[in-house]
């Protein structure tokens, strides 16, 4: 799940769980005096500016490789893996790498397709009889190019409850089911908003045509394959010894978030967004999609035709003023697990991913042959961009900015913006509310996320979710009949206020919920939630 990852006003969301760039308002970046300009950042080069990012952005450790022409440029790591225990980054420290887990779930679905198992316009009742959406005729309709490219109708991060925070108390096959429940905000196939859920469906999809699961397809048709030590499913302890401990930046501190480490088990949220490879591993990954989907041994993976629809735009993105005035960008789209644009002329396949603790950003330049992967243990989208911008700008041929004093500026002028926000939604109300606590306790149930209970803790009110046992927290008095659900975890940064409806005869008879930040991770979609009380 997405930690908050300094995503405020001043920042546009682009990209999975995390925005890219940032809006027009923000200020220039300074230039870099050298007294010799380079084309490219020399390896020392890209040493000093991944180290004061991530001093700048409280990430502990970080690993960067490059590929250009079939061949690794650069694999290195940088900061340390585990801050208690001191060790260091390398080209084979693990991460989590979060979304972009979904360009995996994409090519193993175009290897089915080369194999004749699906097509991407096939509908995905024909495969999984029982999926089912809200709407009758969007489900007959829905193909299985439309699981990954973000036009459902659903709003952003729909269900996402049922993933994160970890442990989920969810299946993937209740995950499914639960769909029917979800309400759709738009029309289907109208506009672009970015789910996780139906990544899970993909995932489900590539097992039932292929007859096995998931996880082991991936492995073994993919990182195998390509001779990636990395992993789609369980990690024996012996490949656990090099891995990246999941930081967060907590009360004041940099804090390491458990929920997320690099465990060795498998998640339901494999498919969208769990699972775990290296900056050696991602390298040789970039070389298969830039070589149309043969790896650097000479495999071929996927077809170049099958690359290359993974690589078509398929729902319109916006592009924003900063991405206009500062990479001079015409167009922008979502591709099948890919993020497309134009940059300076190039033609740019990217993609983000971010959890609370892990951050990931994935770059492929096709026309310079360039392929760029940054990795961090550390919950600020400052880090991965600032590194990937400073390197990419640098191939591009573009003037060297100080692309981490810019970010480093911005967030500290959008966090005190957010801060006043944040106090002035807090003292909104009374610090009262209508009722005695006992009228508000009791069971209450949303049809897809379950039952919550509401219980009498000493002089509080306690929230407590059945299926999901890290959301817990105490009811604060707010307003009328409304509370603010201050969790136990204060790492989620996603307070919510919880209102409780009454009927005509003034009873209690349900719950609502939506986020006190409204910039806060929209993974936390508290606003999808609609309980009744269980009599």
């Amino acid at each position: 799940m997405m930690n908050k990852p300094y995503c405020i006003k001043t920042i546009i969301l682009a990209a999975l769980f995390c925005p890219l760039y940032v809006a027009a308002q923000t200020p220039q970046p300074k230039p870099i005096i050298r007294e010799q300009s380079t084309a490219l950042l020399s390896s020392a080069e890209i040493k000093k500016t991944a180290e004061r990012a991530l001093k700048n952005f409280k990430t502990p450790g970080m690993s960067v490789s490059v590929v250009q022409n079939g061949k690794v440029v650069l694999e290195d790591g940088f900061g340390l893996r585990d801050m208690e225990r001191k060790t260091s980054v390398d080209k084979n420290t693990l991460f989590r790498i979060a979304s972009t887990s979904k360009a995996f779930t994409s090519a193993a679905l175009a290897i089915l397709v080369d194999e004749g198992k699906i097509g991407w316009d096939d509908k995905v009742i024909d495969t999984l009889p029982g999926f089912r959406m809200m709407d009758p005729w969007v489900t007959r309709e829905f193909t299985v190019r439309d699981l990954l490219v973000h036009r459902s109708g659903l709003g952003i991060g729909a269900g996402d409850l049922m993933l994160w925070p970890e442990p989920s108390g969810f299946t993937r096959d209740e995950i499914i089911h639960n769909l029917r429940y979800l309400k759709s905000t738009s029309s289907f196939r109208s506009r672009y908003a970015y789910d996780n859920l139906l990544y899970i469906v993909a995932g489900d999809v590539v097992s039932k045509a292929s007859g096995i699961p998931y996880e082991e397809f991936v492995q073994k048709r993919i990182m195998d394959k390509l001779d990636m030590d990395c992993f789609a499913g369980e990690i024996s302890k012996s490949d656990l010894r090099n891995v990246a401990i999941p930081y967060g930046f907590i009360d004041e501190k940099i804090s390491p978030i458990p929920r997320n480490k690099v465990s060795g088990n498998i998640t339901a949220s494999h498919p969208a967004g769990g699972l775990a490879c290296n900056a050696s591993g991602m390298s040789k990954w970039m070389l298969a999609q830039l070589g149309g989907g043969k790896g650097a041994n000479g495999k071929q993976i996927f077809s170049e035709k099958q690359r290359d629809e993974m690589w078509k735009p398929q729902t319109i993105l916006s592009v924003s003023k900063f991405e206009r005035d500062y990479d001079n960008t015409h167009f922008k789209a979502y591709a099948l697990g890919w993020r497309k644009e134009d940059m300076h002329g190039y033609e740019v396949i990217s993609h983000t991913g971010t959890l609370s603790g892990f951050q990931a950003y994935v770059v492929l330049v096709p026309e310079l042959n360039l392929g760029i992967t940054v990795l961090n243990n550390g919950s600020n989208y400052g880090a991965r961009t600032s590194v990937m911008q400073s390197i990419l700008k640098a191939y591009m041929g573009r003037e060297k900015l100080d692309w981490v004093g810019f970010y480093t500026d911005i967030q500290a002028n959008a966090a005190a913006e957010d801060k006043q926000l944040v106090v002035a939604n807090d003292n909104a109300g009374s610090g009262t509310v209508a009722r005695p606590l006992t009228d508000y306790i009791g069971a209450y149930k949303d049809p897809w996320f379950g039952i919550i209970d509401i219980k009498k803790h000493g002089k509080d009110l306690r929230f407590t979710a059945r299926k999901s046992v890290n959301l817990k927290g105490i009811l604060e008095p707010f307003e009328h009949n409304t509370f603010i659900v201050r969790w136990d975890n204060r790492g989620f940064e996603a307070d919510a206020y919880a209102r409780f409806e009454t009927d005509y005869d003034g009873k209690i008879n349900g719950l609502t919920m939506t986020r006190v930040d409204p910039e806060a991770d929209w993974s936390f979609d508290f606003q999808d939630l609609d309980f009744e009380r269980v009599k």
